[in-house]
């Protein structure tokens, strides 16, 4: 197990979403209640999905075992997919609100 092939990039993703709204945007988008209940709904529906597309019983979707942490959890989910789902959904919601502020101080 290398973990390069899907934990890494996982890992720098997250790295790179968070320094960018700490350092660059500031949006302050991690300070917002509603931000961490959005994240809490798409982790219930995530557990839900991916766990049926990745359980080990009968995956639809299958990991090269060489290229994850081998840690799944719950219903055999990789920890790797919360990683990407961060990263994912917190890029489109800073996008979203920087776009939000930019359109607040040219209407003003």
């Amino acid at each position: 197990m290398t973990g390069l092939g899907y934990t890494l990039p996982a890992v720098i993703a997250v790295v790179l979403v968070c320094g960018w709204e700490i350092a660059i945007l500031r949006t302050g988008l991690f300070r917002r209640p509603g931000y961490w209940l959005s994240m809490i709904i798409v982790l219930s529906f995530q557990i839900v999905v991916d766990g049926w597309l990745t359980k080990l019983s009968a995956p639809l979707v299958l990991y090269d075992p060489a290229h994850i942490t081998g840690i799944r959890f719950p219903w055999d989910i990789p920890v790797e997919d919360y990683l990407f789902g961060f990263a994912l959904v917190t890029a489109v919601l800073l996008l979203w609100e920087r776009e939000r502020i930019r359109d607040r101080k040219v209407g003003s």
